[in-house]
C-alpha cells in the first residue's frame, strides 16, 4: 500500500531504478540476443557464451568499458577458478584498468548479481599481531539460480493461466 503524502507537501519525482541495481533486457527477438526458443515457445538447446550473458549485466551498447573489463576478468577467473588479492592487483595493472572502474563498478556489480562470490579470511600475523583479511574470489551459481527461479515461477503462472482456459 502506498504511503500518503500530506497535502501541500512536495515530493521528489521518482527517477526509476538505479542502473547499478538493474539488468538490461534487449528485445527477445532483436539482434542483440541469439534465438533461444522456437515458434511454439519451446527453448532451444543452444547455450549463450559468458560474453553474451554478461551483456545482460553490463550492456555493451551502454557500458562498453565495464563490459570489456568484466569479460577479461571472468575469462581469467574461469581459467583459474579462484583468485586472490595479489592476482587481482596484477590483473588490473597488466590490463591498464582504472582501479576505480574495477573495484568500485565491475567487481561489486558482479558480486551483487551473484556471478562471483567474494570471501575474506581474517589472519593475524604472529610477529606484529596485525590483522589482515585476504580476499578469495570464485565463480558463483547464484546468478543462474536466481534467474531460473524467476523464469520457472513465470512459466508456472503462464501454464496455470493456460490450463484454466
Amino acid at each position: 500500500m502506498a504511503e500518503e503524502v500530506p497535502q501541500g507537501r512536495k515530493t521528489i519525482a521518482s527517477r526509476g531504478i538505479p542502473s547499478s541495481e538493474s539488468l538490461y533486457f534487449p528485445p527477445y527477438n532483436g539482434s542483440e540476443t541469439r534465438r533461444f526458443q522456437d515458434n511454439s515457445e519451446t527453448p532451444t538447446r543452444n547455450l549463450w557464451s559468458a560474453e553474451e550473458v554478461l551483456n545482460f549485466v553490463f550492456p555493451r551498447k551502454y557500458q562498453e568499458r565495464y563490459h570489456d573489463v568484466a569479460i577479461k576478468f571472468l575469462a581469467l577467473l574461469m581459467g583459474k577458478s579462484q583468485l586472490g588479492g595479489n592476482e587481482l592487483a596484477s590483473f588490473v595493472g597488466e590490463n591498464k584498468i582504472s582501479k576505480a572502474t574495477f573495484y568500485n563498478r565491475v567487481l561489486p556489480r558482479l558480486r551483487r548479481v551473484g556471478m562471483i562470490k567474494i570471501e575474506r579470511e581474517t589472519v593475524v600475523a604472529l610477529e606484529s599481531k596485525r590483522k589482515f583479511r585476504p580476499m578469495r574470489i570464485t565463480l558463483s551459481k547464484t546468478f543462474g539460480n536466481y534467474l531460473m527461479k524467476i523464469g520457472d515461477s513465470w512459466l508456472a503462472v503462464v501454464d496455470e493461466s493456460r490450463s484454466k482456459q
